[in-house]
């Protein structure tokens, strides 16, 4: 909280200690997140109106020995649901954020090394992840009915590969994606990207 001025009436004497003042060559503190807006946390911005025709982009993680990118690839129309997301972050960024026509970055999580392959595009916006109701699923959510579901996803349809896939080190090396929420907020499944972002690795990615 930002102090607040001092006024000219003269204020009694306090027997609480005094805080120890703010070092001058102490740096601001980070914003949760780029996407950090008062109102809505640190992914307010994910959540706000879009202006007419605006694209938004996200990046969304897989273990390529579950379901790779190559996998998508030969996949039906090029097509997958994103199901099986239980985090309610990367749910809530699904369900309220990502619109159709929003590009997405395709990353193998837990490989060697972790990469962004490709790029898909969203071509069906949230809707109820039909795991959460089957008890045959590792997704069964005891608590999720079919009048109220818990657990969103969406399709996506594969655009391209990177001529080269971009590696995390490389991600971590590039000043320009110092505050990315990939590197920042490496948990999450499904994470937002900014427009600069997005341009840095797709230029990367062309080798």
């Amino acid at each position: 909280m930002a102090a607040k001025k001092k006024s000219g009436a003269k204020k009694k004497t306090s027997s609480r200690p005094k805080a120890a003042p703010a070092s001058k060559s102490a740096k601001p503190l980070l914003a949760p997140s780029q996407f950090f807006t008062a109102e809505g946390g640190p992914w307010g911005r994910c959540f706000l109106p879009r202006a007419a025709g605006e694209r938004r982009y996200w990046l969304v993680k897989s273990e390529p020995d579950v379901f790779s990118w190559d996998d998508l690839m030969v996949a039906p129309s090029r097509t997958t649901h994103w199901n099986g997301v239980r985090n309610y972050s990367a749910r809530n960024f699904m369900r309220d954020g990502m619109a159709l026509g929003d590009l997405v970055f395709y990353y193998h999580s837990n490989d060697n090394p972790q990469a962004i392959q490709g790029i898909c595009e969203v071509v069906r916006e949230g809707y109820p992840d039909p795991t959460q109701f089957d008890s045959t699923q590792d997704g069964y959510d005891e608590n999720a009915k079919a009048g109220a579901p818990i657990w969103y996803m969406v399709d996506l349809r594969a655009v391209a590969p990177l001529a080269v896939p971009v590696t995390l080190p490389r991600l971590k090396a590039a000043k320009a994606l110092a505050q990315m929420a990939l590197i920042r907020t490496g948990r999450l499944s499904v994470i937002p990207v900014t427009v600069a972002e997005w341009e840095a690795i797709v230029a990367m990615g062309r080798g």
